[in-house]
């Protein structure tokens, strides 16, 4: 029987893939599209620890999913896809799980493109061609908001007048889902403790960042809102801003409100502060150097998290881990250590050798004797993703419990 699912994250200028042996519950087959929509995209396969890359014949989505399935033909690999998973940022209310996509599911997909024009509309198009290249297989959308629509509504409301929510659906939604289900399950199997009974507080840090709230094995608050700009300092975005600087930049500068989104998606944050990179491994090497940019972005960096994660504690009621996962918060010692730096007064502390040891793949507990729990887990979104997709399909029977539409 084929045991294999084919995850894909589509996105505006690049289209991410891997195929997970479901028995091993491991990728077999990773690739990245890059660059579409310039004349220099190009397609990257990585199996075992071979590597290769070449350019694209077309610079779009079309001719990336074409050098995809060709490549899988050419592995063998192709008879073997069961189903086809799908990363979906934004599912609004309507989507509390995973669900198997039809026309209806098509639907809502496509009326929560204004809550996330960045990334909605690039996963239809990675769904409409999967539909057309895999039209005989099951296809399942794992939406991002899913494992938050369990805040309860002091958490997910903002306090504006209940119209907006009612009508235009303005709240809280929360975003990483995928990432925060993996660092749940992982952490059940280290502490040897029930997810219904564990209380976690979580971050992702990657170049979108948010930490979360995880009580008696679910969501019960998020740093991210309607949208992934809420919240943290993250690679490109601003997190928290006062909503008044929308007014303050018309009023000085002319700027529409579009162009101030713009800024605040694309060139702050890290990049923004520092004035040199988004990308925290640059900002690290030149801090050492003394950069003083650097040294600012990082600080505010670690800073604003340590905040965040304070304030998570609350939701969170009580702490059995603090976690730390995503490509920063597995690789980064220096942002861990300062970040629990700003902690201490709240009874958390590192073992300095551990933190250092908990980099390129290695993960594990870093406390200090005597601290609260901190642990490092490397996230493991795909699996995550095909989990659901395979249980959708009918391949496997798991302990998730996806569903379609509420």
């Amino acid at each position: 029987m084929n045991s294999m699912v084919l995850v894909i994250n589509c996105g505006s200028s690049s289209l991410k893939f891997a195929v997970m042996d479901m028995a091993a519950q491991r990728p077999v087959l990773v690739g990245l599209a890059e660059k579409l929509g310039l004349d220099d995209a190009f397609i990257t396969f990585k199996q075992d620890d071979e590597r290769i890359s070449f350019p694209l014949s077309h610079p779009d989505h079309r001719a990336a999913m074409q050098a995809m399935t060709d490549h899988l033909r050419q592995c063998g690999l192709m008879e073997s896809i069961a189903a086809v998973g799908h990363r979906v940022v934004h599912g609004g209310e309507v989507f509390k799980a995973s669900a198997l996509i039809d026309d209806a599911v098509l639907a809502e997909i496509e009326k929560c493109v204004h809550l996330a024009p960045l990334h909605n509309p690039a996963h239809l198009i990675g769904i409409h061609h999967a539909l057309e290249y895999f039209h005989d297989l099951p296809q399942v959308a794992a939406f991002d908001t899913a494992f938050h629509q369990t805040m309860p509504e002091h958490a997910y409301l903002y306090a504006v007048p209940m119209e907006l929510y009612r009508q235009h659906g303005v709240r809280r939604y929360g975003f990483h889902g995928s990432s925060y289900r993996y660092a749940l399950r992982e952490a059940a199997r280290i502490l040897a403790k029930p997810e219904a009974e564990l209380a976690l507080v979580c971050a992702h840090l990657g170049n979108g960042a948010s930490v979360a709230a995880i009580r008696a094995g679910q969501s019960v608050d998020t740093s991210m809102g309607l949208t992934p700009l809420e919240g943290l300092v993250m690679g490109t975005r601003s997190g928290d801003v006062d909503p008044g600087l929308f007014n303050h930049l018309a009023d000085e500068m002319g700027m529409s409100a579009l162009q101030t989104t713009a800024i605040l998606n694309k060139q702050s944050g890290l990049l923004g502060l520092s004035g040199l990179s988004s990308d925290c491994r640059e900002l690290e090497q030149a801090a050492a150097q003394g950069h003083a940019g650097a040294k600012r972005a990082l600080e505010k960096f670690c800073y604003q998290l340590a905040k965040h994660l304070a304030g998570q504690l609350v939701a969170a009621g009580a702490i059995d881990a603090l976690i730390f996962t995503g490509g920063i918060g597995e690789n980064s010692a220096w942002v861990r250590a300062r970040t629990i730096e700003w902690m201490a007064p709240l009874g958390f502390a590192l073992n300095p050798a551990a933190n250092q040891d908990c980099t390129r793949g290695a993960s594990g507990f870093i406390h200090a004797e005597g601290s609260l729990p901190v642990l490092v887990i490397n996230a493991n979104e795909e699996l995550m993703i095909a989990l659901d997709t395979a249980q959708l399909a009918g391949l496997t029977q798991t302990t998730t419990q996806p569903v379609a539409l509420s």
